[in-house]
């Protein structure tokens, strides 16, 4: 942490740089609503990468977790590491949903 008048000043430049960013990254996202990119899937895609990015800077500056000790990065790289495994999952649950013939009850005919 900062210690003497100089240090605290950069540091505060520095959160207004990441702000600003953030600030910019957060309009781009909105302006990505209003663009059509040639596959829905894409517009999540990059809708997603956008919001990776800001999570990843209000962590790291805003909360301080670029000063922190391995094993946090540890515990955040397994949470990353889950939550792919869950996405993969969702997107494989999506491209082959479960069939069962006889699911649906039968039609009485007349």
């Amino acid at each position: 942490m900062a210690d003497n008048v100089e240090a605290i000043q950069k540091s505060i430049k520095w959160y207004i740089i990441i702000g600003v960013i953030l600030i910019v990254f957060s309009g781009l996202t909105v302006g990505l609503s209003y663009v059509e990119l040639p596959t829905h899937s894409l517009n999540i895609l990059v809708g997603m990468i956008l919001a990776t990015i800001k999570a990843t800077l209000v962590a790291l500056i805003f909360m301080h977790l670029n000063h922190e000790r391995s094993m946090i990065y540890k515990i955040l790289l397994f949470t990353v590491v889950l939550a792919s495994v869950l996405f993969a999952l969702f997107i494989f649950s999506h491209e082959d949903p479960l069939v069962f013939s006889g699911f649906y009850a039968p039609v009485e005919q007349q």
